[in-house]
């Protein structure tokens, strides 16, 4: 699933200074810090964003999980390591970027899952490929 992201009216929730402790528990702040704009927060350049729904158990080493959102950026120069979106033959999938040597050259690059039980794309066994962006957020629903 492709969801485009589209300028729309913005929506503010409470956002508190004080960090949420994981390990024990810690009283809060009685006051909120001011509002926060999750557009503002998770898209930097809204005509360059889009945002695709992982599915499949190839990132689950990496955190991210089947049904988790993707926010994809299309501006940004894919890097040794990022986690991109990329056309293979056309058929999409988000793997991690890597490649031998200094320097990116098509007969050295690899997407990489996060799961050993799914293959390494090695390109050069590949026909096509098109980086359509990098991964900049994913987002995980806990329960609906």
């Amino acid at each position: 699933m492709l969801l485009i992201a589209e300028p729309a009216s913005r929506v503010t929730i409470p956002f508190f200074l004080d960090r949420l402790p994981a390990g024990f528990p810690s009283p809060a702040a009685d006051y909120i810090e001011g509002r926060l704009d999750l557009n503002e927060h998770l898209i930097a350049r809204p005509a360059a964003t889009f945002i695709v729904q992982i599915s499949g158990d190839s990132l689950i080493g990496a955190g991210v999980y089947d049904g988790d959102l993707a926010i994809v950026d299309r501006s940004v120069q894919a890097e040794r390591g990022d986690l991109v979106v990329a056309a293979i033959d056309g058929a999409l999938t988000a793997k991690f970027l890597q490649w031998d040597g200094p320097r990116i050259a098509p007969s050295n690059v690899r997407l990489v899952g996060a799961n050993p039980d799914f293959p390494v794309f090695r390109i050069a066994d590949l026909q096509t490929l098109e980086i359509w962006g990098v991964v900049t957020s994913t987002i995980r629903q806990r329960r609906r």
